[in-house]
């Protein structure tokens, strides 16, 4: 028996039936929006503004993302858009993603290059950064809400992870291989009980 809950308002992603500009503008928005931090853009516009996945549903495709090679945001692009219109919907989503910030960041590196020494552009680059890192915290406690509602054994796993990353240092890689089957091993105990 499954102990996954969705809104009845939210459609799941296998009732979506997004065109590829659908997918193409929606991913150039998220890319556009982001500047640097997309995950909390992309967050916002796939969940809470579209509806194109539950919060579980990104959730599980985030995790995904995570563990194949490549930025994770952009692996999600690729498995949403592979999902919605297979490998044409793979390449719209990729190209929506990564084309339209590629032709602001060639723009904006032009204009560093001629006045990256002013004092007033490092002072809005630090402004930038603390707004960014407010951002992630923001999208890691509305990802964190799924987890904890339902208080699975994945919330043990979310503690584990972080004191044995966050607190003891321990390294990255070795961590996941540890952790990531026991994690497996716990949400299918969980699923079938």
């Amino acid at each position: 028996m499954s102990n996954t809950q969705t809104d009845p308002v939210t459609p799941t992603i296998t009732h979506l039936d997004l065109t590829l500009s659908e997918l193409f503008l929606g991913f150039a928005k998220i890319s556009v929006s982001g500047f640097g931090f997309i995950l909390p853009w992309a967050r916002r516009l796939i969940v809470d503004e579209k509806k194109w996945m539950t919060p579980e549903e990104f959730n599980e495709t985030f995790s995904l993302s995570q563990f194949l090679p490549g930025p994770n945001v952009v692996n999600m692009a690729v498995v949403f858009g592979s999902r919605m219109r297979g490998a044409p919907g793979a390449a719209v989503a990729f190209a929506g993603l990564l084309g339209p910030p590629a032709l602001i960041a060639t723009f904006l590196s032009f204009l560093y290059s001629q006045f990256g020494d002013a004092d007033i552009l490092r002072r809005i680059l630090t402004g930038i950064a603390a707004a960014a890192i407010g951002l992630m915290i923001a999208a890691i406690a509305k990802m964190a809400e799924p987890l904890l509602r339902k208080l699975s054994p994945s919330v043990i796993v979310l503690v584990i992870t972080f004191v044995a990353i966050g607190v003891f240092r321990f390294p990255l890689i070795q961590t996941l291989l540890v952790l990531a089957p026991v994690s497996i091993a716990l949400a299918y105990w969980w699923q079938r009980r």
